[in-house]
């Protein structure tokens, strides 16, 4: 399987993303901000984590212009698979690719731990290989994680079953980590190609270093 990461000033997970999925067996490649196109041969296109741009304007809103995306807008609507993580899913925000968008944290501090989620639905390839309510444990590391929909889009999201993740806690109780509207850790868009989540699953690649919870998730994709 053959894998784009992209790459933006200031991201800070690109290899972290290329070592994890290099060590579930696929091809990775990293690309540059100002390429016009990515390889024909992607299944799928990573936006990994960091701080594009410094976050100076606004979490994701200037990478959102960079040469590169509009080869991922029609990568998307043509029905190529897309991951964003942290940034990465600030910048498919932004871009439109997923609906909401990005606050502060409530505590308005940098949060950086190892922190539950619950799966709450595998009807998609990104969690293809987990089960529905199961709780894992991935590090988050974010500013701006607050996800934010109004309640029309809050419904939408409901009913075509594209929550993927909510925060919780060990034993699967809904808690609110960030201010995130109903406790949304993940999210999908309508189509099911395109996954944005606030967690690391690439951070979680080793029980040596604390936690494996996020090889099955990336599995996912090479099914």
């Amino acid at each position: 399987m053959k894998i784009s990461v992209l790459q933006f000033p200031g991201t800070n997970c690109e290899y972290d993303t290329k070592y994890a999925f290099e060590k579930i067996g696929a091809d990775v490649e990293i690309i540059w901000h100002k390429d016009k196109s990515i390889p024909a041969d992607t299944d799928l296109l990573v936006i990994p984590g960091g701080f594009s741009y410094g976050d100076y304007l606004r979490s994701g809103a200037i990478a959102r212009f960079a040469n590169v995306m509009n080869s991922v807008q029609e990568y998307a609507a043509n029905g190529g698979k897309v991951l964003g993580i942290c940034n990465g899913f600030q910048i498919l925000l932004e871009a439109g690719l997923l609906p909401g968008a990005m606050k502060r944290n409530d505590s308005l501090h940098f949060i950086s731990k190892y922190n539950h989620l619950k799966v709450i639905s595998n009807d998609n390839t990104f969690l293809s290989l987990m089960k529905k309510d199961e709780v894992v444990n991935i590090p988050v590391a974010h500013h701006d994680g607050n996800y934010f929909i109004d309640n029309k889009g809050l419904r939408e999201l409901e009913e075509n079953d594209q929550i993927l993740l909510k925060y919780c806690d060990e034993n699967g109780e809904l808690e609110n980590l960030n201010g995130s509207v109903a406790n949304i850790a993940g999210i999908c868009n309508s189509e099911r190609n395109v996954f944005g989540l606030m967690p690391h699953p690439e951070r979680a690649m080793e029980e040596l270093l604390g936690c494996d919870d996020g090889v099955r998730m990336l599995k996912g994709f090479l099914q």
